[in-house]
């Protein structure tokens, strides 16, 4: 089955890189399995040569083991590579705006979103996004940050399918099995800040999917009440993320 979601998504890939007559994609590669497992897939798609990964670490918060996992991802596949520590950047917002826990969290994938479009108008490339299902589905991605893509290769795999593809296409399993993290603050975890493992929000977000009334969810997915109901809350909360933003209907009164 993997070798079939493989394809498909290659070929999307190179879909989306001919329509916009782009020269290959770039990859924000994070030491992390979805990045890793766009690289490997945009590399088996389009080449080598028409791949550049950015590493964008920050220093005190990404620990080495990702800035290492992120360049021996470049390195087997041979692809191209920059490495941009966001520091200075960062600290360019916090002496003119002020630091603040959740909106100075938020400025570091914005900075980062920017980081790939220099390169991508550089190079007439397209930007791969990173996000999985189980993120997009919840709204665990920042607006304008890592949501800030031109086509998303792994957004209809959830996290927990993510991990089965990366097997298939030979992602190294120390990053396979590294505790997922966005690296918004030092000692931060994507589990821990969703309130519930992968697995389980996995098992919520398809139970829904697959039209599963709520109140049995938690039987059906082997979750509880309370689980279901956050991840409800998140998904509602979330839903202006994944929108484009709203236009006020005047074009009717002008042209009448």
């Amino acid at each position: 089955m993997w070798d079939k979601v493989a394809e498909r998504i290659e070929e999307f890939i190179r879909k989306k890189v001919d329509e916009a007559k782009a020269n290959g994609v770039v990859v924000g590669v994070s030491g992390g399995v979805d990045s890793a497992t766009v690289a490997f897939l945009s590399a088996r798609a389009l080449g080598k040569d028409r791949v550049l990964g950015v590493i964008m670490p920050e220093k005190g918060v990404t620990p080495e083991e990702d800035i290492e996992d992120a360049a021996e991802v470049c390195r087997i596949l041979g692809i191209d590579h920059r490495v941009v520590f966001i520091n200075e950047i960062v600290e360019s917002f916090i002496s003119k705006l002020g630091s603040d826990g959740k909106a100075l969290a938020n400025i570091k994938p914005r900075v980062r979103m920017t980081i790939l479009y220099f390169f991508a108008n550089k190079h007439n490339l397209l930007v791969a996004g990173t996000g999985n299902k189980s993120e997009l589905r919840i709204g665990y991605f920042t607006k304008y940050g890592d949501g800030g893509v031109d086509f998303l290769p792994i957004g209809d795999l959830y996290k927990t399918e993510v991990w089965e593809l990366a097997k298939y296409l030979g992602v190294p399993e120390r990053i396979i099995k590294k505790k997922p993290s966005a690296r918004l603050w030092k000692g931060q975890t994507d589990e821990d800040e969703i309130g519930l493992s992968y697995k389980r929000l996995d098992s919520i977000l398809k139970s829904i999917e697959s039209g599963v009334p709520v109140e049995k969810i938690p039987e059906v997915a082997g979750v509880t009440k309370e689980e279901v109901e956050r991840v409800l809350k998140l998904i509602e909360r979330s839903r202006h993320k994944r929108e484009m933003p709203p236009i006020a209907p005047v074009r009717a009164l002008i042209d009448s």
